[in-house]
């Protein structure tokens, strides 16, 4: 999708530097730069990602898991 900023030069100037060296374009640049931004100040969408990958591959319950793990709580010092 097209969109139309106002960005301050300096700004500018730097991510065009940064387009350059990483022989990228700036919209690379801007898009990455959002998607990290966004990331950063929505953590929710992280978890709920980990959370579906989860869902999709439970397999159920694994009792030798279940007990390994107690056991491995138990022998944990808090």
């Amino acid at each position: 999708m097209k969109t139309a900023v106002s960005i301050p030069d300096p700004v500018f100037e730097e991510a065009e530097r940064l387009a350059k060296r990483l022989k990228t374009s700036r919209s690379e640049i801007y898009a990455r730069a959002l998607e990290q931004f966004i990331g950063e100040h929505a953590p929710d969408r992280i978890t709920d990602a980990l959370n579906a990958v989860v869902e999709a591959v439970d397999g159920g319950s694994d009792e030798f898991v279940q007990e390994a793990s107690r056991q491995a709580l138990a022998r944990t010092e808090w």
